[in-house]
């Protein structure tokens, strides 16, 4: 799987080298060694263009790059148009990708890390039944979801406390 993941990476990192930033480039790594520790991997199937536009294309969507209003931004085509795959493959892979991994606009698990503090959907957790922001509640609750993996980081704490 190492090659197939070095080979993946090198296609996405060009791709955010030429029009993503360094936040998408680590993001779309991981998802791509998230995919490539399933067993049985899915990459071992299909074409790798495919697997890269897809990938590409699934951390995305859950990050709102095709929103003009978000910085970067691209279309959904230019990606399909740069790894040579059609325009009805890469949303099928990428709907496929975010199955496999869990991905949805609301989870903090593919959050873009500068998307994150300003994220009010990444801080809403249950507590005895009501929806809080979890940022408004004591330091110990706060511990508590982080630990639980329901917040990304306790927001007010140093990062070393959070290894």
């Amino acid at each position: 799987m190492q090659e197939k993941y070095d080979s993946l990476t090198k296609a996405t990192d060009a791709f955010c080298d030429a029009y993503l930033d360094e936040d998408y480039k680590q993001l779309i790594r991981l998802a791509i060694a998230a995919l490539s520790r399933k067993r049985p991997s899915p990459l071992t199937r299909g074409k790798e263009a495919t697997w890269a536009a897809g990938v590409v294309h699934a951390v995305g969507t859950v990050n709102f790059l095709f929103d003009k209003s978000q910085k970067p931004h691209c279309k959904a085509p230019l990606i399909y148009e740069y790894f040579g795959v059609g325009s009805s493959t890469g949303p099928n892979k990428s709907k496929e990708i975010r199955d496999l991994l869990g991905m949805s606009q609301f989870g903090h698990e593919w959050m873009l890390p500068a998307r994150l503090k300003s994220s009010r959907v990444a801080w809403m957790v249950q507590v005895n039944g009501l929806i809080v922001d979890i940022r408004t509640m004591p330091y110990e609750v706060q511990e508590l979801a982080y630990q639980k993996g329901l917040i990304p980081y306790i927001p007010d704490a140093e990062p070393d406390d959070q290894i």
